[in-house]
């Protein structure tokens, strides 16, 4: 939504996600999942990291951020739900 329309209420909110991450989820290994995201302060980590996590919601946030349009040209490519680009093919 963020390159069709410029709005910069994306990116804000991309960032609070993020910084959200960085703050509850970061562990010395990578980003543990949280047993209640609701009260998030005080739940333990769980001693996983999903795997999706870096396959597609880091993805998501790092194209949300990339300034480049030529890294992926959004009339040249499409994201499937796990965020994979997958080109258009012309007939």
């Amino acid at each position: 939504m963020y390159l069709a329309t410029q709005d910069p209420k994306y990116r804000r909110w991309g960032w609070k996600i993020f910084k959200s991450f960085e703050l509850y989820s970061k562990v010395e290994a990578g980003y543990a999942s949280i047993a209640d995201v609701n009260n998030s302060k005080t739940t333990p980590h769980l001693d996983k990291m999903e795997s999706f996590f870096l396959s597609e919601t880091l993805k998501y946030l790092y194209l949300l951020f990339e300034d480049r349009p030529e890294v992926l040209p959004f009339d040249r490519f499409v994201f499937n739900t796990e965020a994979h680009p997958l080109p258009i093919y012309e007939s």
